[in-house]
């Protein structure tokens, strides 16, 4: 089924209802001479990745869970994560990790390597264990192997998406926690790896931070030593970190952000975990070593500081490193960052930020737009050459590069 796009949007979107259907319109795309770009999402998907003026493929009607089995899920890649949660918690598993976009397709979550906050957890592009796609060519592929760390994190690039095979672990209820400290302190105790989820706001030019954790409710924390004992053990800091000021943020121009839960919060991570703040065009997301994590930070607040300026409090969280060639944590172990500005007033203080991670080794992530290009990305990611090499294979007529991704992954 089909539809004629607005002149601004695509010349066709092709809504297939199953993998022969997607094999069917990859074919005739190949045919017409035109280029397709895969989503779940139709034309109201954010990002430039999933945008085009040619054929746009939807795929958000390749639903359903295939099979659950003990310790792995089947699904199509047009499920949604808060239905994939849903389905495997009745089921009594979960997702490994959980992303904040719960209306995000599996085929976007994991082509995009959007991650979670569970220090000890790769992204949802690291949970893949087998993919399924249609390529260039029409045809449909069973990945695993080698193959299988360029798709996992593949960019809509090499074909489109009908299913995928990911890791699932035990479903646990999670307990919330969120409290106000300073960002020496927090990464002096190394909370931000201690817990099963983690992640901070950090005003970094007033050292100011708030820490959210969790941990699953069965796990007994141990009896808090005194406070000089608290460094390195995440229970005991917990609770020595509420007896902080909390006057931090409101004595200071900046204010915190909201709270994101009510005391005492408590539910499976697909319910509790996923932050509700809507996707938001200003955003610029980077992924840098975690070993520089605090020098970033100082050095984001020296840099705004001196030249007058205040940067919304940035978003951090961790993760392991990560196999697939192409995603942000790709061999290192690594600390998002999320970076927000709003509107052209702010468009200054955004690159400052930007140049400073850069410096710091930073890599841009494909959810958010930046200006990197195949040269910067080639000396930034060690298996750009060996994507390069799956994607001839896979897509040798280049059917899935529209203007956009050439401009980012080359032609």
């Amino acid at each position: 089924m089909s539809t004629d796009a607005a002149a601004t949007g695509p010349r066709r979107t092709d809504r297939p209802l199953d993998e022969a259907g997607v094999a069917t319109a990859v074919r005739r795309a190949a045919e017409r001479g035109t280029r397709v770009r895969p989503t779940g999402a139709g034309a109201r998907a954010p990002g430039p990745l999933v945008r085009t003026d040619d054929v746009l493929l939807d795929a958000s009607a390749l639903t359903g869970v295939v099979d659950v089995a003990e310790d792995t899920v089947r699904v199509r890649a047009g499920e949604t994560i808060a239905d994939l949660c849903a389905t495997l918690a009745a089921s009594g598993r979960a997702l490994a990790t959980v992303p904040d976009a719960p209306r995000a397709t599996i085929a976007g979550a994991t082509g995009l390597g959007m991650y979670g906050g569970e220090p000890a957890e790769g992204s949802l592009s690291d949970q893949v264990l087998a993919a399924r796609l249609v390529d260039g060519l029409g045809r449909v592929r069973e990945v695993t192997g080698p193959d299988l760390d360029a798709v996992r994190c593949g960019l809509g690039a090499l074909g489109v998406l009908t299913a995928v095979q990911l890791r699932t672990v035990p479903l646990r209820r999670l307990r919330v926690h969120e409290e106000e400290t300073r960002t020496a302190e927090m990464l002096a105790d190394g909370v931000l790896t201690a817990h099963a989820w983690t992640e901070c706001d950090v005003a970094v030019h007033t050292g100011q931070a708030v820490v959210r954790w969790a941990e699953p409710e069965d796990v007994v924390e141990a009896p808090a030593e005194s406070p000089e004992g608290r460094g390195g053990y995440a229970g005991s800091w917990g609770r020595a970190v509420s007896r902080m000021a909390s006057s931090w943020w409101a004595s200071r121009s900046s204010r915190p952000p909201p709270h994101r839960w009510a005391p005492g919060t408590a539910g499976p991570p697909h319910e509790v975990l996923p932050d509700p703040q809507p996707w938001d065009p200003d955003l610029a997301e980077w992924a840098v070593p975690r070993a520089v994590l605090g020098t970033v930070l100082r050095e984001l607040g020296a840099a705004v500081a001196t030249r007058g300026h205040e940067l919304r409090p940035v978003r951090v969280r961790l993760g392991p490193a990560e196999s697939g060639l192409l995603h942000p944590a790709s061999g290192r172990d690594t600390a998002y960052l999320r970076i927000r500005s709003r509107g052209p007033a702010e468009e200054p203080v955004r690159r400052l930020a930007g140049a400073v991670v850069e410096d710091a080794g930073g890599r841009p992530c494909w959810t958010t737009r930046h200006a990197w290009g195949p040269d910067e990305l080639a000396v930034a990611y060690p298996g750009w050459a060996a994507f390069g090499e799956v994607r001839d294979r896979f897509d040798p007529g280049r059917l899935f590069t529209d203007p956009y991704l050439a401009s980012v992954i080359g032609p």
